[in-house]
């Protein structure tokens, strides 16, 4: 993996500014111990690379930083509540995530579905703050569009959706691009979205980072795809060889694992390549974003 000791320190500091943020606003006060359900379930684990973008994006942008970590704190509570749903047996049936037993086996089936409801509620609770002045009306409707869109029908639930129906099904290239667009890519292009939301980005800029978030989410599944296939659990922090054992259709069972390898490099290009004709000045750390997401070994 390429490496870059200031972006090592930049990506150390916001992800742990983050943490916090996450700890300060999940919270551990709430009936029935529902709160240490969710906090089990979002904090200690994941590599934040979705508050990242957002991090990221805003800076390119030359945004307001307050305003980005509460959209940061936002999309990673819906990641947080929907890898939560997925883990359980009417879902994927997972008993691993992020190096620890998933939260239904930890908490029982009934409090992860509530915990999971009660982040989703959460991430839309942090975006609509009624006395932060870095974050007027008009920007909190706008980044509860981007995070809404992205994580329903027309994004990750969709996805998921699709995922679900398409077990034991060969799918053909375009349709398993539109699954991934949906299930992985939203959420990673909403993120992105969101930082230069809270911006400055115009049409041209705005239009470029829509398609670096379009190709880095892209990205991130076919490599999760290979990263499947090719690491151990004890690596990846979750199940391997899950998707081949339910029989899913995934680009290494559609292409082969070196073709597979080949479209990741292209994605990564392309994602550059939108970077390249933004017009931002100061957008290197999305650019190296776009090469680990790429380079990772989990």
């Amino acid at each position: 993996m390429k490496s870059d000791s200031s972006f090592d320190a930049w990506m150390a500091r916001e992800q742990q500014a983050v943490e916090s943020a996450l700890s300060d606003w999940v919270p551990a006060d709430t009936p029935a111990g529902l709160g240490e359900a969710m906090r089990y379930g979002v904090l200690d684990g994941g590599k934040r690379l979705r508050p990242l973008l957002v991090l990221a994006a805003c800076e390119a942008t030359r945004g307001s930083n307050a305003a980005a970590m509460r959209a940061a704190v936002a999309v990673e509570l819906i990641h947080a509540y929907s890898l939560v749903h997925d883990d359980m047996p009417c879902m994927d049936n997972d008993v691993l995530r992020r190096g620890k037993p998933t939260v239904h086996v930890q908490y029982g089936q009934a409090q992860a579905m509530l915990a999971g409801d009660a982040m989703q509620a959460l991430a839309f609770e942090v975006l609509t703050p009624d006395d932060d002045a870095q974050l007027a009306p008009a920007l909190q409707a706008r980044l509860c569009a981007l995070l809404a869109r992205s994580a329903g029908h027309d994004g990750m639930a969709g996805g998921q959706a699709i995922d679900l129906a398409s077990i034991g099904v060969a799918l053909d290239e375009m349709a398993l691009r539109d699954m991934h667009r949906r299930k992985t890519g939203a959420l990673l292009q909403a993120s992105v979205l969101m930082g230069a939301a809270c911006g400055d980005a115009d049409a041209r800029a705005w239009k470029a980072l829509a398609d670096y978030g379009a190709a880095i989410g892209l990205a991130f599944q076919v490599v999760d795809d290979i990263l499947d296939v090719t690491q151990c659990s004890q690596t990846l922090g979750k199940t391997a060889g899950k998707d081949e054992h339910h029989d899913k259709p995934t680009y290494v069972s559609l292409m082969g694992l070196d073709a597979a390898r080949r479209h990741s490099f292209e994605l990564r290009d392309e994602a550059h390549a939108a970077l390249a004709r933004s017009g931002l000045t100061d957008a290197a750390r999305l650019s190296l974003l776009a090469d680990r997401i790429v380079d990772r070994e989990h």
